[in-house]
């Protein structure tokens, strides 16, 4: 029997974004190991009732200690020679990087990287990058380097990221293979009729300011000044990176009135009380939470940056607007508190366009393809 490692450093990602994929692939007769550090009780039960098997491997999901680091990626390929899999896949940009090194090392036959994003370290401040985020850009640009050398194909979710990789010369163009999002289960996110009285904005997000909070809060001020009675949702929990939103700054927006906030709960609820959903953020892989959006029929207002624009076809499903510009958000609020009429059907596009991009099982059919067509078949070390 095939067996593959689905190595990431978030367990919970696994249930809540892999499901669909690990029944495919059981489904097709493969084994799933699925690797994470630290698995809670319930990612762990849930692993196991999808029929994979849940293995705790050495990775730290965060921070950059260079040698803790290559302990972790030692230890990874240790286990990873014993599990003797086929095939393995990371993502995440530790198990991109550290999870391919160490399937290399361990001489796994097929190798994939799946970059669902590039990270903080590629997104520009309003200054541009920093001089210690520069340095931090050229370290992790290595450690990529270093990982994705050692991966037979190197999966994107969206072309900037691929573009930007093959440009610093960090893999060859034949290398990359553009997936696009990674899909929903459509029938669980079906179509409803979208509130149009008040016009209600919703932003789901970690509460981290590369999303666009503090710009979708400047914005809710704006347009309150004027439609006192639009509504400005914002769901998310609180994060300990160091660029996020304190608790503080949170509920001095809601104590001015201009936002409610009610942490990290299920969307599905708060999607059928949305008018439009709303993210401004600076980078992303291509958010899964515009997909839910869009899969509920609900028109979108995001940046125009690697990721977001993947989701909007410009004036049909929703508005591109410049990344932290709150006033240009605003104006695209305003419009459709002005004109409600387009709200309905621009909810239809982002539906249609839901089901031409978002399918997950047909995302899932184009990603087993090359999961097991087209790979290099030796296992020699690349």
């Amino acid at each position: 029997m095939t067996t593959l490692a689905l190595i990431t450093s978030h367990a919970p990602s696994l249930v809540h974004f892999r499901a669909p994929l690990i029944r495919k692939l059981q489904a097709q007769g493969i084994q799933v190991l699925a690797l994470a550090p630290n698995f809670d009780e319930h990612s762990r039960v849930a692993m196991q009732a999808l029929g994979a098997t849940p293995i705790d491997c050495p990775m730290s999901r965060t921070g950059m200690n260079p040698l803790v680091d290559a302990i972790n990626t030692w230890k990874m390929a240790q286990l990873l020679k014993r599990l003797k899999p086929d095939i393995a896949l990371g993502y995440f940009i530790k198990p991109v990087i550290f999870g391919s090194i160490a399937a290399w090392w361990a001489g796994v036959p097929r190798r994939f990287a799946m970059v669902e994003g590039l990270g903080f370290v590629f997104t520009p401040g309003t200054n541009g990058l920093s001089f210690k985020r520069r340095m931090l850009k050229r370290l992790v640009l290595w450690l990529y380097k270093l990982g994705l050398s050692r991966a037979q194909r190197v999966i994107f979710l969206n072309p900037d990221d691929q573009a930007e990789l093959v440009a610093a010369g960090l893999l060859p163009a034949r290398k990359g293979f553009l997936l696009g999002g990674i899909g929903l289960e459509l029938n669980q996110w079906p179509q409803q009729p979208p509130v149009l009285e008040p016009v209600t904005f919703l932003l789901v997000a970690r509460l981290l300011r590369e999303k666009g909070i503090e710009d979708y809060a400047a914005a809710a001020r704006m347009v309150k000044r004027q439609h006192p009675q639009a509504r400005f949702i914002l769901l998310g929990g609180l994060d300990d990176n160091p660029g996020s939103i304190t608790q503080a700054d949170v509920e001095a927006w809601v104590a001015e009135g201009i936002l409610e906030w009610h942490g990290h709960v299920p969307v599905q609820p708060w999607l059928a009380q949305a008018s439009v959903y709303v993210l401004p953020s600076y980078r992303e892989g291509v958010p899964v939470s515009t997909q839910e959006s869009m899969a509920v029929g609900r028109p979108i207002i995001t940046t125009d940056v690697p990721g977001c624009r993947e989701t909007v076809v410009d004036g049909v499903n929703g508005f591109l607007v410049p990344a932290r510009d709150a006033d240009a958000l605003a104006q695209k609020m305003l419009l459709f508190i002005h004109q409600p009429e387009l709200i309905a059907p621009m909810g239809q596009a982002s539906r249609r366009l839901a089901e031409e991009r978002f399918d997950v099982h047909k995302v899932n059919q184009r990603l087993m393809g090359v999961l097991l067509g087209d790979a290099p078949k030796n296992g020699a070390k690349a």
